[in-house]
């Protein structure tokens, strides 16, 4: 059948145009009987006897994810030529004072959004947080450390302080497959630092709230960082993999108060001292420099709609949208059944027991109608649907529809 898309009219070669010549995929076929348009935002393709509309998707992958598209432009942009030097920003030097601008004001916003007291540095690094991992404790931990297990990112940071020092595991949720978050335990007093991981993408579970403690508080927050107004005066440290709410992959932020560092008793070699990046401004090697762009649009951004307030409302916002869909849903059944502690980054959910038969078939279903990424980890099966702050509403929502739309023919 012969096809005529809008590109193709307006060069003048409707005449020889076929569907799949102009590389265009057919999502939904709009004529016929049936007339439905499911998808929001469609780019419509006509011909003589056919409509049908390109389909538009959602990223619900876990990370690398989700950026705005502001942020990819812009990034994109300064890729092909950066601030009217006549040069890439990938191939300039991180010396310039045009990219020593980028890092001095990615720095300050961090600061700003956060509202990150004085005697806080604040680092951009490679290595991802599972470099961090073994950075913390090498700087932090003396004699004892203190982890609560909460999840497989949780468990490798706890393997790797035991490198370093005696390690305390306070309380953990692995026999029940990491569903809830643990409560009542007790933090030793005399723990050099307590670690904790803020968000669980595998797993789905997230903590809303800054915990107190009664040593210093390190926490992983690389899925739910500049998701919500957070009290850094409570925390020693905080770091992340940017690759999630904040940037492209490749770069890991670090927060981490002054005051702390240089107390442990062992050498530190210089590349993994945190005081050597604190000294030389994430300037002692050579910095990702690209991802720390994009980063600096993404603070922009977050900036422009709002701050870490608006970006709180949007998330329980989506959170709400979803997870009712899910307890609604006769065909499905959420992971985390502690409401409190379902995360509002990584929505995770499986068939329920009588329809598990029907998991392949939902997950071709809704790739099908644009949503990207929605398979769960391995450790968990089912469907993992981050949404992370560039999620829009309308993409959960179309994902409710997917949802709806199966359950109706089941």
């Amino acid at each position: 059948m012969q096809c005529v898309c809008l590109a193709c009219v307006a060069k003048g070669e409707s005449e020889r145009c076929f569907f799949t010549v102009c590389g265009k995929k057919m999502s939904y076929c709009l004529g016929g009987t049936d007339k439905r348009i499911i998808f929001a935002d469609v780019k419509l393709i006509y011909s003589t006897n056919l409509i049908v509309s390109e389909m538009k998707k959602y990223n619900f992958g876990a990370g690398p994810s989700i950026l705005p598209q502001e942020v990819m432009k812009a990034t994109a942009d300064a890729c092909v030529e950066f601030q009217g030097m006549g040069l890439s920003l990938m191939e300039i030097s991180h010396r310039t004072k045009e990219f020593q601008a980028v890092m001095d004001e990615a720095q300050a916003l961090f600061k700003e959004l956060l509202n990150i007291p004085e005697g806080y540095s604040v680092l951009f690094l490679g290595g991802g947080a599972s470099l961090e991992f073994c950075m913390v404790p090498y700087n932090l931990l003396n004699k004892k450390a203190a982890y609560l297990n909460t999840g497989v990112w949780a468990k490798k940071a706890l393997k790797e302080a035991k490198l370093f020092g005696e390690v305390v595991e306070v309380a953990s949720s692995a026999d029940a497959n990491y569903t809830f978050i643990p409560k009542g335990y007790t933090i030793p007093a005399d723990a050099d630092y307590f670690h904790i991981t803020t968000n669980n993408t595998i797993y789905g579970t997230e903590l809303h709230e800054d915990l107190d403690s009664p040593v210093p508080l390190v926490a992983d927050m690389s899925s739910d960082i500049f998701s919500r107004p957070v009290d850094v005066s409570k925390y020693g440290l905080i770091y992340g993999g940017a690759q999630k709410n904040l940037s492209m992959a490749g770069v890991t932020f670090v927060i981490v108060k002054d005051e702390l560092l240089g107390h442990v008793d062992r050498p530190i070699p210089t590349m993994l001292d945190y005081r050597t990046h604190v000294e030389k401004g994430s300037m002692f090697n050579t910095p990702p420099v690209v991802p720390i762009f994009c980063a600096l649009q993404t603070l922009k951004w977050i900036k422009a709609n709002g701050g870490v307030e608006a970006m709180q409302k949007r998330a329980e916002e989506r959170a709400e949208v979803l997870y009712s869909e899910i307890d609604r849903n006769k065909l499905f059944r959420a992971t985390v059944t502690a409401k409190e502690d379902r995360s509002y980054m990584n929505i995770c959910f499986v068939m329920a027991d009588e329809y598990k038969e029907l998991e392949a078939d939902f997950l071709k279903f809704a790739t099908e109608r644009g949503m990207s990424g929605i398979k769960g980890h391995r450790s968990v099966g089912g469907f993992r649907a981050s949404c992370y702050n560039a999620m829009p509403l309308e993409g959960v929502k179309a994902l409710v529809a997917c949802m709806q739309e199966f359950e109706a023919q089941h």
